[in-house]
């Protein structure tokens, strides 16, 4: 399929199913989506086929072509499940435009979006979620449920039994009814950033920008699945703009999907969905790292001399070190030995992780890559629909993001700031032109990022511009860098790094005990020798309760909101001085 020649990605998906259905009457009535998520009446794990996704579509579409005009808003709050990609598509279809909503999000979020955008259509998927907007929803808007919530309130049963059980004449009657008037410049979506102050502001994204994105991801994922159709599990918030666009890369891969029961049940999940490609932010990664380690740090004898063997190895493989012949043959003995076991874990059949939305330290996308676990990391935000660039399999730079897609154009302003401009920047944040127009100038937009390109032509992220702490003595410092080097403690869960115009740093660790802290001393003691005087961590305070998005200390993708943070914990800071 070419890329450039669609127009929306409404024809994206219809051009799809109409290759997937010219292949076959199987093909078409094979399995597309599969939510492992029990529903609310009991029922566990169901699917849907590319046919009755097809069918859900052009009916909801038709159903709401009746209630919206062009560019009307409509809120879609729902966890992840088959009718959140139907609900997407029939928005746009119809017209509309969708605006996706974090299931998390505080009642000042929800209020703040839902006067700001002013929907005509919310799309909710069950009574719990209903609750969360009831209150801010205006009288004229008009309420569509996933779930049966009231007898006044139309549910998508109700939508689609009514045309699927008169089948023949309504069906036909929809049957090719998709929208060939929207443009790639046409607005697709406005997805507020989840940010780590203040209100969130909406990220105007358009059909082309996004098609873009996946012209991008096509080029990187085809040489992984060209010989069997790929499988996705997904459990990244499909409100989230990076997991957004991975359901459109995803259908134009023609991909078998799974939803994720949750974050605590993606490894077993990962066996019964067996997925060849995974996408996931930083923090999945880092707690990844942190059970396999400790898992290794147990074994003794030949199998602690084979697990080492296989890290060592493995990283040279990585950086394309030539190993000789004796480390070939041990090499093999890992591959079969450890790597084939712990892949199978993993399913079996796992050919990417795909690490975006944050920076993946290095020593965790070595240690991944070297046991078997293939780890791309990719940069993005928001403002880029999301992703900017990813490395390449069998070309991975672990320092690095990859090169820029192809569809986008990076340079690095001279105060080291990365500019990005293409199709794929938003069109503007929603009713904010000054906000908008203070981070596009001349068509370039300004991430906010400080990073270099490589001899390589690799992109490599080394700062955030806004996240900088500038000390007593004027020195920049990293507090992110730091705070992901003392997560690779064990004892460690979470870590925040404070010292902003003082003498020196200090953190506070998160940390399921107090007698973990003579440990924790030491590993700071031997961390510090490796950091230059001003990142040093002089003091910390270990604190009990984990940062999280319903303390409202963690965004959606799970950022440190560090203003959040220190509004509780700044006292207890300030006393470590």
């Amino acid at each position: 399929m070419e890329l450039r020649e669609i127009n929306s990605l409404v024809e994206l998906f219809f051009k799809k199913f109409e290759q997937i259905s010219f292949k076959s009457l199987e093909k078409k009535n094979q399995t597309f989506l599969v939510s492992l998520k029990e529903k609310n009446n009991g029922e566990k794990s169901f699917s849907y086929s590319w046919e009755a996704i097809n069918s859900r579509i052009k009916i909801l579409s038709n159903y709401l072509k009746d209630i919206i005009s062009k560019g009307d808003r409509c809120i879609l709050l729902s966890e992840n499940r088959p009718e959140w990609l139907i609900s997407d598509i029939a928005i746009m279809n119809a017209g509309g435009v969708t605006v996706p909503l974090f299931t998390t999000y505080s009642e000042n979020d929800y209020k703040y979006i839902i006067n700001d955008c002013k929907p005509k259509v919310c799309i909710v998927s069950n009574i719990e979620q209903f609750k969360k907007i009831k209150n801010y929803i205006k009288d004229e808007t008009i309420l569509i449920s996933m779930d049966f919530l009231y007898q006044n309130i139309f549910c998508f049963d109700k939508i689609f039994e009514k045309v699927i059980s008169n089948n023949s004449f309504e069906l036909n009657k929809i049957k090719n009814s998709y929208n060939l008037d929207i443009k790639r410049s046409d607005l697709a979506c406005i997805i507020y950033t989840s940010g780590t102050t203040g209100n969130p502001k909406g990220v105007m994204l358009s059909h082309g920008g996004i098609l873009s994105n996946c012209e991008g991801a096509q080029e990187i994922l085809v040489s992984l699945v060209k010989d069997e159709m790929p499988v996705f599990l997904t459990w990244l918030p499909l409100s989230h703009s990076y997991e957004h666009t991975v359901q459109y890369v995803q259908i134009l891969l023609g991909a078998q999907v799974y939803y994720a029961e949750s974050l605590e049940k993606l490894l077993p999940n990962m066996a019964v969905a067996k997925p060849t490609i995974m996408t996931a932010v930083p923090r999945f990664y880092q707690n990844l790292y942190s059970k396999i380690s400790l898992n290794f740090s147990k074994q003794k004898g030949l199998k602690k001399k084979l697990i080492d063997s296989t890290i060592l190895l493995g990283i040279k493989s990585l950086n394309k070190e030539k190993l000789n012949f004796k480390e070939n043959v041990i090499n093999f003995l890992c591959e079969k030995l450890v790597r084939k076991k712990i892949k199978k874990q993993f399913g079996g059949k796992l050919k990417a992780f795909v690490s975006g939305g944050g920076a993946l330290d290095k020593k965790i996308g070595e240690f991944l890559n070297s046991i078997g676990l293939p780890t791309l990391q990719g940069y993005g935000l928001t403002e880029t629909s999301p992703v900017v660039s990813c490395n390449i399999p069998g070309k991975i730079k672990i320092e690095t993001v990859g090169p820029p897609f192809k569809t986008n154009k990076v340079k690095i302003a001279d105060d080291g700031e990365i500019l990005v401009k293409g199709e794929n920047v938003m069109l503007g944040y929603w009713n904010m032109k000054k906000e908008t127009d203070d981070i596009i100038i001349d068509g370039w937009l300004h991430t906010g990022d400080i990073g270099e390109i490589t001899k390589d032509g690799n992109l490599k992220i080394t700062d955030r511009k806004k996240e900088i702490i500038v000390n007593l003595g004027g020195d920049n410092i990293s507090p992110s860098k730091i705070e992901n080097l003392l997560c690779l403690n064990e004892k460690i869960k979470q870590s925040f790094v404070y010292g902003d115009k003082k003498n020196y740093l200090v953190a506070l660790i998160v940390s399921e005990s107090d007698e973990n802290k003579k440990e924790i001393e030491i590993y700071l003691e031997n961390l510090n020798k490796s950091l230059s005087l001003v990142e040093k961590v002089k003091k910390f305070k270990i604190i009990k309760e984990d940062f999280t998005i319903e303390n409202r200390m963690l965004t959606p993708t799970l950022k440190l909101k560090r203003k959040k943070i220190l509004e509780k914990y700044k006292e207890d800071l300030e006393k470590l001085y």
